[in-house]
């Protein structure tokens, strides 16, 4: 996703840039249809039509129209919510290209040009996200006008759906002991005292001991955040800190830490960290891994259902649900081989019919701490043509996304009478959805 965001020069042959629509004050580049275009073609496979540029000009300019809007209505983007977002955008692709360097070779764009550009680019999608939220939030649909949707789509479009599988889970973490937890924090306080007396640098003793390989190689670096972008405690102690200052330590669902801020830049702070996560005994950890066997050993027997066995014995807060997994993005509970490959390493699913139970097997809790689950597959359901009975859900996503689209273009239509619009004469010819001039 952060990717899609890039903005690229065109490499391949010299572009005379200009403008080819202006929409209120907002204007359209012929860049900006080129690059969307580029963009669109790697994705989807766009020929090179000038229908797929009419297409992708008018979304563009329909989005500048919800910018307008914006603008007019004096629709709230804080400098600090764009600050925090393009330091993230940033930090990406530092590590996608490796070096400042690296984005311009890629892009074409220095470092700071890629700052402003993507500064502008957000301030502007997060007026029209906020603008297009505005105009859908009450934009409902009805089980009919579902049904309706569906029957509109001819027969030779309607989508194929893969296989997919719904399971279930009981996990066991096991507890820390409270002589762990006090070892990690009298080696971190040690850690501690070497940095403050000037022993070893923060930087240096993070690259060698931080348990966050994400930051551990950049010297415990974090980069720019702001209040709400971490847990509680650790924000607590970082917005408390001076520049240089060294925090107690800490702890949070992730472990102990010790923190170091570098800058403050109005409400967001570049702070360094180093992380060192308790472990649990070995003991313990073979304990939780035969208790699981056993009950997994039960449940083939019949002794017990998975569902009466989740909600006994799980350590996970689905367990009141019978231990059934909830899709982390798109919620429900259907989920595909792939995403299951990702999310279940260790678990052949492709092997398993509904009703198998697998064994114990090792896993990283949402914390990264060591625990162990067994699954089992509720149901399989085989690829199959969509259809309302099997895939209401998905018809419905899809229905109410095309709702939302139809009152985005019905308002966008009323809109256009009352604002100045100007297409150039080398998109005359399209045949746009909108009656954009006289």
């Amino acid at each position: 996703m952060l990717a899609a965001v890039a903005p690229l020069r065109a490499q391949d042959e010299p572009v005379i840039d200009k403008v080819v629509a202006v929409v209120g004050k907002n204007i359209v580049k012929l860049s900006d249809v080129e690059n969307s275009f580029v963009s669109v073609r790697m994705r989807q496979g766009y020929n090179n039509s000038l229908e797929n540029r009419c297409n992708i000009l008018e979304s563009v300019m329909i989005s500048k129209l919800m910018a307008h809007k914006g603008e007019l209505d004096s629709t709230e983007v804080t400098d600090e919510e764009i600050a925090s977002n393009v330091q993230n955008y940033l930090k990406y692709y530092e590590r996608q290209y490796g070096s400042r360097e690296g984005i311009r070779q890629a892009t074409g764009y220095t470092y700071d040009e890629m700052k402003d550009l993507l500064t502008k680019m957000i301030r502007q999608q997060w007026l029209v996200q906020r603008v297009q939220a505005d105009l859908t939030s009450n934009v409902k649909i009805t089980p009919h006008e579902v049904s309706e949707y569906f029957k509109s789509i001819p027969q030779d479009s309607i989508p194929t759906i893969e296989e997919t599988f719904e399971i279930a889970e009981i996990v066991r973490k096991p507890v820390v002991s409270e002589d762990e937890r006090e070892r990690v924090r009298l080696e971190l306080n040690k850690m501690r005292e070497r940095i403050i007396s000037g022993e070893s640098s923060f930087s240096m003793i993070a690259t060698l001991y931080s348990e966050d390989p994400g930051s551990a190689k950049k010297g415990g670096e974090l980069g720019f955040f702001t209040r709400g972008d971490m847990v509680s405690e650790f924000e607590t102690a970082a917005f408390s800190l001076k520049p240089g200052e060294v925090s107690p330590v800490i702890e949070t669902q992730y472990g102990f830490h010790i923190l170091q801020l570098i800058e403050r830049r109005g409400n967001t702070l570049n702070c360094r960290h180093i992380l060192m996560i308790p472990k649990v005994s070995s003991e313990d950890l073979l304990r939780n891994r035969i208790l699981l066997d056993s009950i997994a050993q039960e449940i083939r027997l019949g002794h017990i259902t998975f569902a009466e066995a989740a909600k006994q014995y799980s350590d996970n807060s689905n367990k009141i649900q019978g231990g059934v997994v909830t899709h982390p993005s798109r919620g429900g509970n259907k989920f595909t081989i792939d995403e299951l490959k990702q999310l279940y390493s260790g678990i052949n699913f492709s092997q398993m019919n509904a009703g198998e139970v697998s064994n114990a097997t090792a896993m990283k809790t949402e914390e990264n701490h060591d625990a162990y689950r067994i699954v089992t597959v509720t149901r399989r359901n085989p690829e199959h043509k969509a259809n309302l009975t099997d895939d209401y859900d998905r018809i419905y996503y899809a229905a109410l996304e095309s709702a939302k689209q139809e009152r985005i273009l019905s308002w966008a239509q009323k809109t256009i009478k009352n604002t100045y619009i100007h297409i150039d004469d080398e998109f005359k010819d399209c045949n746009f959805r909108l009656k954009w001039t006289e």
